[in-house]
Parts: C-alpha cells; structure tokens; sequence
C-alpha cells in the first residue's frame, strides 16, 4: 500500500494524479480506481498497477 496526496483530479472528466511519498513520482488515477471520493491535496492510500498507458492508482482510500 502506498502512501501520497492528491494533486490534482477533475471530477467532470474523472480522473487525476496523486504524487507518491516515496517515490516522487505522478500516478494516474480514474474515478473507477477511487474507494473514497477525493480532491486536490487529500492524503491517500492506494495500490499500483499496469495500465494501458502507464502506472495507474486504484483502491484510492482518504487517510
């Protein structure tokens, strides 16, 4: 489980990015991969995995 904050998301269109504590790095996240709804700068939990595309959030939970 990783640990990161809510950057940016636009819930017209559905997603955002969270940046990763540990890593830095900006990971993709759709509205399908969110548990909790979410806006820029909550903390969050969330899994990676593979997307089409790249890395994608999902099981997003606000801490």
């Amino acid at each position: 489980m990783n640990t990161g904050t809510v950057k940016f998301f636009n819930e017209s269109k559905g997603y955002g990015f969270i940046k990763d504590e540990s890593s830095q790095q900006e990971i993709f996240v759709h509205v399908s991969g969110l548990k909790d709804k979410v806006r820029q700068n909550d903390k969050v939990t969330f899994n990676i995995v593979e997307g089409k595309k790249g890395m994608n959030a999902v099981n997003v939970k606000k801490v």
